[in-house]
């Protein structure tokens, strides 16, 4: 840090603040090309602190500190340097620049491109500048393009979740709706108010359901099977297919490794639903498709995913699971 008194026996000379000021400066400079940008922050600091009037080089310490503050990546402390700076002196080139690198860096294209007109007005052909505003116009004309098109996704997608949910609506679907409080589980309140909500909020699986083409459903499906701790996903089963089918391909050819007593034939399963709400179980006809199923007045979808289980007939597991439920027969 510089002495800024001499000593002459009892008296001391001061060095005025411009001078100390100009110390501070030179200072910081030698720090700068150093690359030792914390220090030179700091000298260029010490230096605006002696509020010097000379606002020549108050513009000058602002910038130089701005200058030391983009290279410690403090985009945001340098662009307030700079604006420091041009209130001392608004025609301050360098600040200007400086300014103009820091918006773009911010990805503030349009206020670099002000910054950067309002240095060419003062020199049309500071290199840096034409440069830096060439490269900000092109990445703010790629950016409104981008919003323009993520504007025009949004749309598209808004349409496309309203078509799903009338479709759903239209088919009196309802919907399991679950409440943010972990203490309150509705199934029929949200029924009315049809919402995404009840589609895909709580679903943990990527699979949802979508309309295709043909203004048909597509559903992901889950199948239990709780004598094995089992489960199977479907993550596209089209409204019109029956339940037969399915199991047809899942067991007919090739039985899951965890039926090991080879009992689970499409032929000996028996299919039910869960209406929650009231603890019991509807059986299924597994001659109709998953629409008919999802129609019935106690069928609630929750969590975006159908959810069947699935019992080997007159097996001993099945007849105790059912033993101590209320079960609907055949629906």
């Amino acid at each position: 840090v510089p002495s800024f008194t001499t000593d002459y026996g009892t008296s001391h000379a001061v060095i005025e603040p411009l001078e100390q000021a100009k110390i501070y400066k030179d200072e910081g400079n030698d720090y700068f090309k150093e690359k030792q940008y914390k220090k030179a922050v700091a000298a260029y600091t010490e230096g605006l602190r002696k509020q010097c009037s000379d606002q020549d080089l108050n513009a000058i310490l602002y910038t130089n500190r701005a200058a030391a503050e983009f290279h410690l990546g403090n985009c945001r402390s340098a662009l307030n340097d700079v604006i420091a700076a041009r209130k001392q002196k608004q025609d301050h080139l360098k600040a200007i620049v400086r300014g103009a690198l820091c918006y773009l860096e911010l990805k503030n294209f349009a206020e670099a491109i002000v910054w950067c007109d309002e240095g060419l007005r003062i020199d049309s052909k500071e290199k840096k500048l034409l440069e830096m505003r060439t490269k900000a116009d092109r990445l703010r004309r790629a950016e409104q393009r981008d919003v323009r098109k993520a504007r025009v996704k949004a749309k598209q997608e808004q349409s496309q979740r309203e078509a799903l949910l009338q479709a759903v609506k239209d088919r009196n679907i309802k919907l399991f709706q679950q409440t943010c409080s972990e203490e309150e589980e509705d199934a029929s309140d949200g029924v009315a108010d049809l919402s995404l909500d009840g589609l895909s909020r709580w679903n943990t699986t990527a699979a949802k359901v979508y309309l295709d083409e043909n203004s048909s459903l597509h559903w992901p499906v889950l199948f239990l099977y709780p004598e094995y701790g089992q489960t199977d996903f479907i993550s596209a089963f089209y409204e019109g297919s029956r339940f037969i089918d399915h199991l047809m391909t899942m067991f007919a050819e090739e039985l899951p490794p965890w039926d090991v007593e080879r009992k689970y034939q499409p032929n000996k399963l028996e299919l039910y639903f869960e209406d929650e709400e009231r603890a019991e179980l509807y059986q299924i006809n597994a001659e109709k498709t998953l629409l008919q199923v999802l129609q019935h007045k106690r069928y609630f979808v929750k969590a975006g995913t159908p959810t069947f289980i699935v019992l080997v007939k007159h097996s001993s597991f099945c007849v105790n699971y059912l033993a101590d439920k209320k079960v609907h027969h055949i629906v």
